[in-house]
């Protein structure tokens, strides 16, 4: 069960709200737990006992640490045993297979015969799950929270059907007071539906528009300049609007039941620097990495190599935790560490700055080329794009991709370009009309109109899963 599907719209949820309004308030952490897990057991239940299961360790190693205060040693150890904990069946679910392919593949090409191998599936969401467990462990460990001595409201915060399986990553210490006392009111619940309205509409009408375009074009065998960049764009516009199309209904959803979750973009596109990028894409994770990993690793204290060291670092292991089935993810991460450190470099050396637009070019050129490498299935596929989008390849558009091109894909595209740009001039507007009574209506009824168009995409076709289930 996915957000954009019929199931969701129609049965889900509105069972779930009417049960949820009508219980008394000490009951609602229940009921959203309660719903949370058949939510997560919709999807397999045997993945819902190894959720439950890492729950339970971290709420009870969370009191553990909490308790072990005047043992300072043996908080640490046991911190990095829980950590280790995580981190392994994380990695066994996400590298498993391909460590095993790898391995297999090195045995063939020395004439050896490959072992046996059942794949393992990943259960959908476990990278957002193990991140959050961690930094609740490590915030007790710090000190920063109190450990949960509610089993309940643990669970409840750690499974919320509406970011547990694709984020964002949300701290313990941002839903702590809520998990006691929140509003489920008519103003939150309003504004909250409108802000998932909205996330559908960039998840239907932009997103799973361009899907099959991008699909095509990262199947072809010898993809021109233009076929690999109509690709390339696509899919750059594709990814955006659908994992920032789930995060705006994660926060629509979280506010529609009294949470306050903090926004996961701010219009990354516009950056101007590699830096500014990550500063502006995936908040939560970008976040997540600069207080647990890159300053737990020694942040920018111990000098310039080792800060650099930190940077690249940092990245690959974000890249590790996004990869599982490819290690191309592992070349994205370190291809932004590389040039996290060379912006870093340039900012802090007496080269002249780059000018504004030109740097806005080469961040968006660089971030839509590592997307290539991000979206290829294998290491071949992703060779074989950047053959063509550096032209080795003829420049004419392919018949393949001429015969899926549809007018459709344009729109959408064009949708997708605006909605990244309109920003820059949404807040004089709304200043400007603030009294117009027609600016009013239409921004308060998009929302609606373009939810009713896709709820008959939805009715009129599959279920696109997001992309960042996979992860």
């Amino acid at each position: 069960m996915v957000f954009a599907s019929l199931e969701f719209l129609t049965l889900f949820l509105p069972t779930f709200l009417l049960i949820y309004a009508l219980v008394p308030n000490r009951c609602r952490n229940m009921v959203l737990l309660l719903g949370s897990w058949f939510f997560y057991g919709w999807l397999s239940p045997l993945f819902l006992l190894l959720h439950v299961a890492l729950t339970i360790v971290a709420w009870v190693g969370g009191l553990m640490i909490e308790r072990s205060r005047e043992d300072s040693l043996g908080r640490v150890r046991l911190l990095v045993v829980l950590i280790v904990f995580n981190t392994v069946v994380l990695c066994w679910y996400k590298y498993a297979n391909i460590v095993v392919a790898t391995i297999n593949d090195l045995m063939m090409h020395y004439g050896s015969m490959p072992m046996e191998w059942q794949k393992v599936a990943l259960p959908a969401g476990l990278s957002f799950i193990v991140l959050q467990a961690i930094s609740y462990l490590v915030d007790v460990h710090r000190k920063t929270v109190a450990a949960e001595r509610s089993v309940i409201n643990y669970a409840t915060y750690l499974s919320m059907f509406g970011h547990s399986i694709a984020g964002p990553i949300i701290r313990y210490d941002w839903v702590q007071k809520e998990l006691v006392q929140r509003w489920f009111n008519w103003q939150n619940f309003s504004l909250g539906a409108r802000r998932f309205m909205v996330g559908m509409c960039m998840k239907v009408l932009v997103a799973d528009t361009l899907s099959p375009l991008v699909d095509v074009a990262f199947h072809l065998d010898h993809p021109s300049f233009v076929d690999a960049w109509i690709g390339c764009l696509a899919y750059s516009l594709q990814l955006f609007f659908d994992f920032a199309g789930y995060s705006a209904m994660a926060i629509g959803l979280g506010l529609m039941l009294g949470f306050h979750f903090p926004e996961n973009f701010n219009r990354p596109y516009l950056a101007n620097s590699i830096q500014d990028f990550w500063r502006r894409w995936h908040l939560s994770l970008s976040s997540w990495l600069r207080d647990y990993l890159y300053i737990g690793l020694g942040g920018n204290r111990h000098g310039v190599w080792n800060t650099y060291r930190n940077l690249f670092l940092t990245m690959a292991i974000a890249g590790l935790w996004h990869g599982g089935d490819s290690w191309n993810y592992l070349l994205w991460g370190s291809a932004h560490g590389i040039a996290l450190c060379v912006d870093r470099a340039w900012a802090r050396s007496s080269l002249p700055s780059i000018p504004p637009v030109l740097a806005h070019v080469l961040t968006l050129f660089f971030v839509c080329t590592a997307w290539t490498l991000f979206r290829a299935p294998d290491f071949h596929t992703a060779v074989t794009m950047y053959a063509g989008q550096f032209g080795m390849n003829g420049f004419a558009l392919g018949d393949a991709l001429a015969v899926t091109l549809r007018p459709v894909h344009g729109l959408a595209a064009l949708l997708g370009v605006v909605c990244i740009v309109l920003p820059i001039w949404q807040v004089r507007c709304e200043k400007k009309f603030a009294d117009n009574a027609l600016f009013n209506w239409v921004a308060a009824l998009w929302p609606v109109a373009g939810f009713l168009l896709s709820f008959a995409l939805i009715a009129s076709r599959e279920a696109v899963p997001f992309l960042y289930f996979q992860f």
